[in-house]
């Protein structure tokens, strides 16, 4: 039997717009679109508000409000602002008062968006329910003093629905008249506000669901290259947990980080400052750990089923060497070369390979 929520739980407000929104992209955008098609510039309009509100999220309301990763000049803060506030995903202040008891307390009790709870809790479920009271913003001191996240706050849904649907109409209404207004308040307002928002919720449910998690397994996060593409970067989720002051969550020269890339780029022209970051020695250590438990893991099923195979045996062997000086380097926190921590690494996904062969071949598990 389905139990019922009761009505004074729901979210009313949030819940008609979030639906509401969702209803009307899935519905009157697609049937505007067959009617009266889209020209490049109502394109390359949407195109620009989701980078702007997509970005403000990231860039300014996660690593620079929420983890303090950077700092960055008025402008840039100003800017995040007022396009983070046409993402509907509320102030800055609230949402880095909610992002930082996540981190907290993540997977457990006082976690907004606790995955344990199920994917559709974590997704959107925590904003149409609301099981508890208002939190009280005791976690977020250092942006009750700043002046413009302040003023913010105070006008937060003024500002959210002039910036996603006065401004965008406006826009339009100068390009193509009325016709060009309906057009940017159906794409560069509603549709866009559903895929940033979506995009945003997926971090919280999918990227604590589906992935891998190369630096640590104390909790659900996970890393996803998709997510990624979807969020400006911010599907490295496992390395963000791992090491959330980092203004990078995409480490790899290889990951795609845009939210990273314009960071840094703003530096450049002394936008922002005090780029924080984690030593690549210290994030190695972490791979190194994470690496050595899951082959500890393969070699203790190996033993107990009773393998004779020589492989496994040279690989036990190697492996309470490579665990001892590791556990050295850890323990005593010694001064290690990054050298020596690629070296190690090597030698540990070796072993991994080693225990994969195995496992195909049935050799030994």
């Amino acid at each position: 039997m389905i139990s019922r929520v009761p009505l004074d739980r729901i979210n009313w407000k949030t819940s008609v717009f979030l639906i509401g929104t969702f209803l009307l992209s899935i519905t009157v955008v697609p049937l505007y679109l067959w009617k009266n098609g889209i020209d490049w510039f109502q394109f390359a309009f949407f195109i620009f508000m989701v980078f702007a509100t997509g970005m403000s999220i990231t860039l300014g309301y996660h690593r620079m409000m929420s983890h303090l990763a950077f700092k960055a000049h008025w402008s840039v803060r100003l800017f995040t602002l007022l396009f983070g506030a046409a993402a509907f995903e509320n102030s800055a202040m609230l949402w880095c008062c909610e992002h930082r008891r996540h981190h907290k307390h993540v997977d457990g009790e006082g976690d907004p968006y606790d995955i344990t709870k199920g994917f559709f809790h974590a997704h959107i479920g925590w904003l149409l329910f609301k099981m508890e009271a208002e939190p009280p913003f005791d976690n977020v001191a250092d942006l009750q003093r700043d002046p413009l996240i302040a003023w913010q706050h105070k006008w937060i849904h003024p500002l959210a629905f002039g910036m996603s649907f006065l401004f965008t109409s406006a826009v339009g209404w100068a390009w193509g008249g009325a016709q060009g207004a309906l057009a940017a308040f159906l794409l560069a307002g509603v549709a866009r506000v559903v895929v940033v928002q979506h995009s945003t919720f997926f971090i919280n449910s999918l990227c604590h669901t589906i992935g891998n998690r190369p630096y640590s397994t104390r909790c659900t996060a996970r890393n996803s290259w998709f997510m990624a593409l979807l969020t400006f970067g911010e599907g490295y989720h496992n390395y963000h947990h791992e090491f959330q002051h980092d203004y990078r969550n995409g480490v790899k020269a290889w990951q795609f980080d845009p939210t990273k890339w314009a960071i840094w780029m703003l530096s450049k022209f002394g936008l922002t400052q005090n780029l924080r970051r984690v030593a690549s020695e210290k994030i190695l250590l972490a791979e190194l750990g994470e690496t050595q438990r899951k082959v500890q893991l393969k070699l203790a099923a190996a033993e107990a089923a009773g393998s004779t195979h020589s492989l496994v045996a040279e690989t036990i062997a190697r492996m309470q060497e490579i665990a001892h000086e590791f556990a050295s380097y850890r323990d005593e926190k010694m001064e290690v070369t990054r050298e020596r921590l690629l070296e190690l690494r090597r030698e540990l996904n070796e072993a991994l390979s080693n225990i994969r062969l195995l496992d195909v071949s049935g050799a030994a598990v």
